[in-house]
């Protein structure tokens, strides 16, 4: 693993924990484990990486110290639906850049999210396709990957969407020859 892949890692890392999702303190020491041994440098790296199993506990805090000091901190949106929805489109933009399995992605979004933002129109295609992904059979005439490229371009237009109405909210660009 080169830096920039460790760094990537301590990215996503925080991203799942800032949105709630559980990363045992194992994970962490890991994590920082594979950024030492990639060459990253900060000053409280070297103390999570070298934490015992009796000193656990110990992970989250220094992980957040870690991320602090590499300006790898994150923080979700404190309102809840802007929180879903910043993992939601999170979540899709990793199945984009291949980063997560388009099946896992939209079972996530369908199984965790969706709920969570009261099923709304915009992740109906997600949903689709993680039904279809789930229940998929060897003997269905479509194969896998179809289903599994349906479902990144249905993320691709997730994002498209959301860009546009985030454009659509801001207003127009303010003129540059004035």
């Amino acid at each position: 693993m080169d830096q920039a892949a460790a760094l990537t890692r301590l990215g996503r890392v925080a991203r799942l924990r800032a949105f709630g999702r559980h990363v045992g303190s194992d994970q962490l020491i890991r994590a920082g484990l594979d950024a030492l041994i990639a060459g990253v440098d900060s000053p409280s790296l070297p103390e999570l990486s070298g934490l015992l199993r009796s000193e656990e506990p110990e992970a989250p805090e220094l992980f957040e110290r870690v991320l602090d000091e590499l300006g790898l901190a994150f923080r979700a949106p404190a309102e809840p639906r802007a929180a879903a929805w910043a993992f939601a489109l999170w979540t899709a933009e990793r199945m984009v850049d291949g980063s997560l399995d388009p099946a896992s992605g939209a079972h996530l979004i369908s199984a965790e999210i969706a709920d969570d933002l009261g099923r709304p129109e915009e992740l109906d295609a997600l949903v689709h396709c993680s039904c279809m992904l789930d229940s998929w059979e060897e003997s269905w005439s479509v194969p896998v990957a179809a289903l599994e490229a349906e479902a990144i371009e249905a993320a691709r237009a997730l994002l498209r969407g959301r860009r546009a109405e985030e454009g659509r909210a801001s207003g127009p660009e303010p003129d540059p020859g004035i």
